[in-house]
């Protein structure tokens, strides 16, 4: 459902199969320009080589919980589920007794003693099952930067679980920029010692955002003359800064308020409509430094030639681009 106006109407008016611009992370939509590539390759690489714990940051919106959901797609390509026991930790406002009962919960462990050394040692237990069986075990903290101190320490002697040649458990932390300044806290330095692979996502460039648009109206079903003028594509970037949750909310309304006009192009004066319903303000004179996309590693595999079947990247498919 649209945030204004039915999402049927819309979706017959300019004749998509879905919604283009949902704000729930499906996989299905994800785009990798630069910085999101980079993470989840990183993370990828970290996961599969079993470097234990990994970082990823990023501000509101820019798209780190589509990143690991997209995440979690390639590695089922790579391991069946019982090789990849995995919790997913979302509300980490936990006391450290609160995340081993969360965690017994979420990797499905039956322990009917409620002592912490029976509940340590029946999550070690299904570490090594993972690790004979050719896999291994994976937690992922979302909003991560919400962890209180005991809890990162609970996470740390955690990971002390190992075989002497491979960390049992991959950790990846994944929060708001906060989350780099609670990692450098005096009392986060043991584990922050740890960390073998930091991401962080930035907003998009104002191309990178074009190209997110045309590609999600693509996978969308939509077949005709992108509706969105170029006037519009500079519209939405001053009001959106290149963050793909604000650029998702506007562009779906403007699709909305296109079919209440019954208008199949999308012009400036929709634009600044929708922007308005969501209460943005242009920034005006916005820079885009970071345009030319930051480097990658060099001489390291892409997610795409590392698992076969290729993700969607904005910067290969080039599909949708005017």
């Amino acid at each position: 459902m649209s945030l204004y106006g039915s999402s049927d109407m819309y979706l017959s008016f300019y004749r998509l199969r879905e919604e283009p611009f949902r704000l729930t992370p499906d996989p299905k939509f994800l785009q990798l320009p630069e910085p999101h590539r980079d993470a989840l390759t990183r993370l990828a690489h970290g996961v599969i080589g079993r470097k234990g714990l990994m970082v990823l940051s990023g501000p509101i919106g820019t798209g780190k919980t589509t990143i690991l959901n997209g995440l979690l797609t390639v590695l089922a390509r790579r391991y069946p589920a019982k090789q990849l026991p995995t919790a997913l930790i979302v509300n980490p406002r936990l006391d450290r007794d609160e995340l081993l009962e969360a965690l017994l919960f979420e990797f499905e462990v039956a322990c009917g003693a409620t002592s912490r050394p029976s509940r340590l040692a029946a999550l070690q237990g299904l570490f090594f099952t993972a690790f004979r069986s050719g896999g291994t075990c994976l937690l992922i903290v979302d909003e991560a930067h919400l962890l209180s101190a005991d809890a990162l320490e609970e996470i740390r002697l955690l990971m002390n679980t190992d075989s002497y040649r491979e960390k049992l458990l991959q950790v990846i932390l994944c929060g708001q920029p906060e989350l780099t300044r609670l990692l450098s806290e005096p009392s986060a330095r043991a584990l922050r010692q740890r960390i073998a692979e930091r991401a962080a996502l930035r907003a998009l460039s104002q191309a990178e955002m074009r190209m997110y648009i045309c590609e999600r109206l693509r996978i969308a079903g939509f077949e005709q003359a992108v509706p969105f003028a170029q006037s519009s594509f500079e519209m939405i970037y001053k009001y959106t800064g290149g963050v793909p949750r604000l650029i998702n909310s506007v562009c779906d309304t403007c699709l909305a308020i296109g079919c209440e006009t019954k208008r199949t192009e999308i012009a400036e004066d929709i634009v600044e409509e929708a922007a308005a319903r969501h209460e943005l303000t242009a920034s005006v004179g916005r820079t885009e430094d970071h345009a030319g996309s930051s480097p990658g590693r060099g001489g390291e595999p892409s997610v795409v030639r590392l698992f076969g079947d290729p993700l969607p990247t904005a910067k290969a498919t080039g599909r949708g681009a005017l």
